[in-house]
């Protein structure tokens, strides 16, 4: 299963693309995860130009509202194989709430997370 972003989650992403004045056609989602955290991995979210042979790559289209220039944003996420054993499946989302806002992962391979929700143990 692949890994999948909300509309509201790729929305934060081309807003950070447009503040980092990064080119919105070059630059892929990078997710992966690593070693560390409260609860054993923490996960990972670049925005990058490179990609490796070996990555698992994704290609979504998303509306973009309200501006004349660009319909439709092309998202390329990519994964390395080792991170993608604990990823697929998940899907990002972005929240904006009282309490905080940032990044959400909703990952099925999880079988615990930690309070923030930025790391996890499968």
């Amino acid at each position: 299963m692949p890994v999948t972003v909300t509309e509201t989650a790729a929305r934060e992403i081309v807003s950070i693309i447009k503040q980092q004045e990064l080119d919105l056609g070059a630059i892929s989602l990078r997710v992966g995860v690593k070693g560390g955290g409260c609860s054993g991995f923490s996960y990972l979210l670049d925005l990058t130009e490179h990609t490796k042979d070996s990555d698992e790559t994704w290609n979504y289209e998303y509306p973009l509202e309200g501006e004349d220039e660009v319909k439709v944003f092309d998202l390329k996420i990519i994964c390395d194989p080792k991170s993608y054993l604990y990823l697929n499946g998940t899907e990002i989302d972005f929240k904006d709430e009282v309490m905080g806002r940032g990044f959400v992962f909703n990952n099925p391979n999880a079988t615990n997370t930690c309070g923030c929700g930025s790391s996890f143990s499968a």
